[in-house]
């Protein structure tokens, strides 16, 4: 529980970088490229971020039973052994990204149904080989409880890398008049901070891990992971595809300005989601070697422990960032205020999707099968109901942002039902309780939702400037005083143990 509680306090302050680096980004965007260039890259970027998940063999959450599993031990045997299955897993990764960017080259319209803003857009494919590598890089440092180097990769490098180079390719003139920088701006920033990431993740890999030993290709061995990878891959795509579906359809089923606008909603709404991530890395790590001595208690006790740790959280900042709803979105721009209720709807679904998260990061090791069908079977409910409710605001006769909101009512639907039946199987799996729900969340939030409703009250600028503090400090403080328990404190303590 101390490494967990140290692990998400070191992420949680990268949550804060994250945030503080993301927002000059959807700024830049929103102001300067506009609300079309917007959609088109939101659109093409479903698929690179998927694809990019897929060719990492789901090695955020798999390496770490590999490395625990393949090498026995801390000698220097042991730590080659490591060195050695990391590398494993770097050469599959690379394979697949150069099959699923050749599968891009020669069939760019599945990226693009809105069209491209630069027919340099098609090189964002270069990009998934470095997201899949940087993802097995950073999940070997977290196997050695090294989160700062996720914090410096995900939440300083790569959204200052993205936010500063939208802002250098908008401004740059034309090279030799034949390259419009501007017009390919949002891909190229893109391009580069998941490089930027790359190379952070490298290199403190290389100063903890070293450079491989007598390694070299096993085609047996690497077919042998592929395959035991399937379901963690498959659960990690389809985990990931319900925040990304509902663009992808979107964009089929709505203009580019509606995609914008609903990409802009849920890059604020993903904000809370990021929380989780503060936790994941080590818990993988926790979980398996639980798993290996069968301390199946320990294991229920530490999903309900974090699972309340990030509904917590996320709690408060959807309410932070959903009360004033309308001036967050103001922010990007005027034409993304029409966001508000997609917003208000994906805030509310990262709430309901924490049980579903904190069961799966379990799951994955001990029903990787039924994990998997859970989560199919969400994502085609998810889609399902996409489609359907765009539909019927089209018969209906709504505008664009409507569009958006379904959508993002559509995601709450599918994640709350996924977290119901995830619980439900790990309580079953466990033997023991797992549910993250306590009635202190209902007790902190309804003064910090009044604090927020009178905070509309004030100018924009106040209502946001004094207004998102006033519902984080009213909610924190009396989650603390009515919902935290001793450990659940020990998040908050830098010296423990004894």
């Amino acid at each position: 529980m101390q490494a967990l509680a140290k692990g998400g306090r070191t992420n949680f302050f990268g949550f804060i970088l994250r945030l503080v680096a993301r927002l000059p980004f959807l700024f830049i965007a929103g102001r300067l490229y506009g609300i079309d260039a917007v959609g088109r890259f939101a659109s093409a970027l479903v698929l690179i971020e998927i694809l990019g998940l897929v060719c990492s063999l789901g090695e955020k959450r798999g390496l770490a039973q590999r490395l625990t599993e393949g090498s026995d031990g801390d000698g220097p045997e042991a730590e080659r052994a490591k060195v050695n299955l990391v590398f494993d897993g770097m050469l599959i990764a690379l394979i697949l990204s150069a099959f699923a960017g050749l599968f891009l080259w020669m069939f760019p319209v599945v990226m693009f149904p809105n069209g491209m803003n630069s027919e340099y857009d098609i090189w964002l494919i270069a990009a998934i080989p470095a997201f899949a590598l940087t993802e097995i890089l950073l999940a070997a440092q977290a196997y050695k409880y090294d989160i700062a180097t996720t914090v410096r990769a995900r939440a300083v490098v790569e959204p200052w890398t993205i936010s500063i180079m939208a802002g250098v390719f908008f401004y740059l003139p034309l090279y030799n008049g034949i390259f419009e920088f501007r017009e390919a701006g949002l891909a190229l920033a893109f391009i580069c901070s998941i490089y930027a990431a790359l190379l952070t993740a490298a290199w403190s890999f290389l100063r903890s891990y070293g450079l491989p030993s007598g390694w070299r290709p096993r085609p047996r061995y690497m077919w042998k992971v592929t395959a035991r990878a399937l379901p963690l891959m498959g659960a990690d795509a389809v985990e990931w595809g319900t925040r990304r579906v509902d663009i992808f359809i979107l964009g089929f089923f709505a203009s580019p300005a509606a995609v914008a606008v609903y990409y802009m909603a849920q890059q604020i709404a993903s904000l809370p989601q990021k929380l989780k991530t503060s936790f994941e890395p080590v818990l993988g790590p926790v979980i398996t070697k639980n798993l290996k001595s069968k301390n199946y208690a320990a294991i229920a006790a530490q999903v309900r422990q974090v699972g309340f740790w990030i509904i917590a959280a996320q709690a408060a900042i959807a309410l932070a960032l959903g009360v004033p709803g309308e001036g967050v979105m103001g922010l990007i721009g005027p034409q993304y205020v029409g966001g508000t209720g997609a917003l208000a709807f994906l805030l509310a679904a990262e709430v309901a999707a924490a049980m579903a998260v904190v069961s799966e990061s379990v799951l994955v090791y001990i029903a990787r099968k039924r994990n998997l069908l859970i989560s199919v079977g969400t994502i085609a409910l998810q889609a399902a109901l996409t489609i359907g409710i765009i539909k019927g605001v089209e018969h209906l006769g709504f505008s664009e942002p409507f569009k958006a909101a379904g959508a993002a009512l559509a995601l709450l639907i599918a994640l709350g039902c996924a977290s119901l039946v995830k619980a439900l199987l790990l309580k079953k799996l466990l033997k023991a309780p797992v549910s993250n729900w306590r009635w202190a969340l209902v007790w902190a939030a309804a003064p910090a939702v009044v604090v927020g409703t009178a905070a509309t009250w004030l100018p924009e600028w106040a209502e946001l400037l004094f207004g998102i503090p006033a519902i984080l400090l009213t909610f924190g403080w009396v989650i603390w005083r009515r919902g935290f328990g001793e450990e659940d404190r020990l998040l908050f303590r830098k010296n423990v143990g004894g």
